[in-house]
């Protein structure tokens, strides 16, 4: 289910924080997690680039989501996910992939959400 801007939603896994303020393996990894069920506003839409190999990396992140790594391995894991979608999105029929930026109610605002990390509020 899109969501606008304005929206209200809640994570529906721990997401970790990188030091670049995105969710997920998008960055250098942080020690911060943001629980399960945590509320917040849908701030900014953003469509990503994707590719053919998006299938695979959406159930690549499914099968590690829930997993907390040291620093070392989530940047290992890191760099295989950007091979993988520089890969991808130069493979014929890219599409493209929504993420999303929220506000939660502690006051963190963290970028790079994707859908089916969010639920309606």
């Amino acid at each position: 289910m899109p969501y606008e801007p304005g929206a209200k939603v809640k994570l529906t896994r721990d997401t970790q924080v990188t030091g670049d303020g995105t969710a997920g393996r998008a960055g250098l990894p942080g020690p911060l997690f943001l629980a399960q069920g945590l509320e917040g506003v849908v701030t900014g839409v953003a469509a990503g680039a994707g590719g053919a190999a998006e299938a695979a990396l959406a159930a690549f992140d499914q099968q590690i989501g829930g997993a907390r790594f040291d620093g070392f391995t989530t940047h290992l894991l890191d760099n295989l996910r950007q091979q993988v979608i520089g890969n991808g999105a130069s493979a014929a029929g890219a599409g493209s992939r929504t993420r999303y930026r929220v506000r939660f109610v502690n006051g963190f605002v963290l970028d790079g959400l994707e859908e089916d990390w969010l639920a309606g509020a």
